[in-house]
């Protein structure tokens, strides 16, 4: 389940990343401006998050394995319009319906997961999940970009969609449900399943402050989603081929962060530190790290060094994004959990619609392309600052889970989804 998963997300990050790695054929082929391709960047996250919360709420319900399907069907039909010769509506319509159908698939993949492993083993499982996300891109992008270059960039889009089918075909054969339930968010003297008002949840101080980290971080994928081989290409010179390439250095980078940023919590976590620790500190220290390198990536001198900063600091951070969903299992109910985790994906990803618009505005505005891109870069360094702050001084799961369980409520008739 941990692989089919794994390719789940790879998938889908290989449809995010598409459009950034064919950013300017296609600004040349639609003759669009900076802020008319930042709207198509920005237009896959239009419905993102409220297509996340509502099927948070179903697959409280419904097994994943059903709401997983259904999402690949979706991502996999949306691509198939670029084939043929589309307009800017088309192309924005059709990245407006494939991320209605991408935004649950983070929180449910996650939620699937953790029917399978228990709380203090969730570290890795949540690192390898999350790298396909990183593995999609590193694998996708050398394909993805031969492909634009060779034939063009409407067959990348196709190629896509046929690969979507096949993992669809794969998970209707092989998917299963875990059947691994959580120990209540109380004493569980009570007994049965546990439900605490929702009031209680979204005003957490450690929900909303890795919330807050975790937006900070968004943006800085959305933009790489977006604009950053524009920003090899058009700021630093590079040949689209080249360029294209250099795509996933950041994501193997970041694949290595997340995957032993995982590791190294899950280890703490095992070895009796709390969550405190060996989730919040140390995930909201990367995030600060990276901050402080990206305002510097306009004064490095040299194209390599300014490529070296902006790569470090992006990704170095990426912890973030495991951490994210174990502490809001940890301090949630479980038949509360898909909707929760939805929720909060919800409004990390919210950075998404604005990223990529806000960059289109500032490089159409700025003298040159390149001052552009790194004052944008800039603007991403002081978020990560803010976000990571927040999320040092406020998460704190030990003590919220001891205010939560106070509101907790027995819910001895709820069962679990039937098949």
């Amino acid at each position: 389940m941990t692989a089919l998963l794994f390719l789940f997300m790879l998938i889908n990050f290989a449809d995010k990343v598409v459009v950034g790695l064919a950013a300017q054929p296609i600004i040349a082929d639609l003759k669009l401006s900076p802020e008319q391709f930042g709207l198509i960047g920005s237009s896959f996250f239009f419905l993102f998050a409220i297509s996340a919360v509502v099927v948070g709420f179903i697959t409280n319900r419904v097994q994943t394995r059903w709401t997983l399907l259904v999402m690949a069907i979706i991502w996999s039909v949306a691509q198939f319009p670029m084939v043929g010769m589309v307009s800017l509506e088309v192309l924005i319509a059709c990245r407006i319906v494939l991320g209605a159908g991408e935004g649950p698939a983070g929180p449910t993949a996650t939620h699937a997961i953790y029917k399978w492993f228990p709380d203090s083993l969730r570290g890795m499982p949540t690192a390898i999940i999350a790298q396909g996300s990183a593995l999609g891109v590193i694998v996708a992008v050398p394909a993805l970009n031969y492909i634009i270059i060779h034939y063009s960039w409407h067959w990348a889009f196709g190629a896509l969609g046929i690969v979507g089918l096949l993992w669809a075909v794969l998970w209707l054969v092989f998917g299963r449900e875990g059947t691994l339930v959580d120990p209540p968010v109380g004493d569980g003297a009570r007994g049965g399943l546990e439900h605490v008002p929702y009031r209680y949840l979204l005003t957490c101080p450690s929900i909303i402050a890795v919330c807050c980290a975790g937006f900070a971080s968004y943006w800085g994928l959305a933009l790489g989603l977006t604009w950053f081989t524009s920003y090899l290409v058009q700021g630093l010179g590079y040949s689209q081929e080249v360029g294209g390439n250099l795509t996933i250095l950041p994501w193997i980078f970041g694949m290595f962060v997340v995957l032993g940023g995982g590791a190294i919590s899950q280890r703490l976590k095992r070895s009796g530190a709390s969550s405190r620790a060996s989730r919040g500190i140390f995930a909201s220290l990367t995030v600060i790290l990276g901050g402080c390198l990206l305002p510097f990536v306009g004064s490095m001198p040299t194209p390599g060094l300014k490529l070296a900063t902006l790569v470090v600091g992006a990704a170095v951070g990426s912890t973030i994004y495991v951490v994210i969903p174990i502490i809001v299992s940890e301090l949630t109910p479980q038949p509360q959990r898909a909707a929760m985790l939805a929720i909060t994906t919800s409004f990390v990803t919210l950075a998404g619609v604005t990223a990529p618009l806000a960059m289109g505005a500032v490089v159409q505005s700025a003298v040159t392309p390149m001052l552009g891109y790194e004052r944008g870069y800039v603007i991403l360094g002081l978020l990560l600052l803010a976000g990571g702050l927040v999320g040092l001084l406020f998460i704190r799961p030990e003590a919220d889970r001891r205010r939560l369980a106070a509101h907790a409520v027995a819910l001895p008739s709820l069962q679990p989804a039937r098949a």
